[in-house]
């Protein structure tokens, strides 16, 4: 299992897939808005979305685990 997590402190704009997608390494999974620009989120491995941790419009610091994918 694997953590997706957030790589600034911002919000939640957009989340990008539903538990049960399969990504592959480099798919957008969430976009993040900070400081008024929108950052991608991207999976970092190929798998399976198990469980989404957060809302969109929830804030975010650096580091806090967005999501896990098996």
């Amino acid at each position: 299992m694997a953590d997706i997590e957030a790589h600034v402190t911002g919000t939640v704009w957009k989340i990008e897939v539903k538990v049960g997608d399969t990504v592959e390494e480099g798919d957008t999974v969430a976009i993040l808005e900070s400081m008024k620009m929108e950052m991608p989120v991207e999976a970092e491995d190929d798998g399976t979305i198990s469980e989404i941790l957060v809302s969109e419009g929830q804030a975010v610091s650096e580091g806090d685990v967005l999501m896990t994918m098996d």
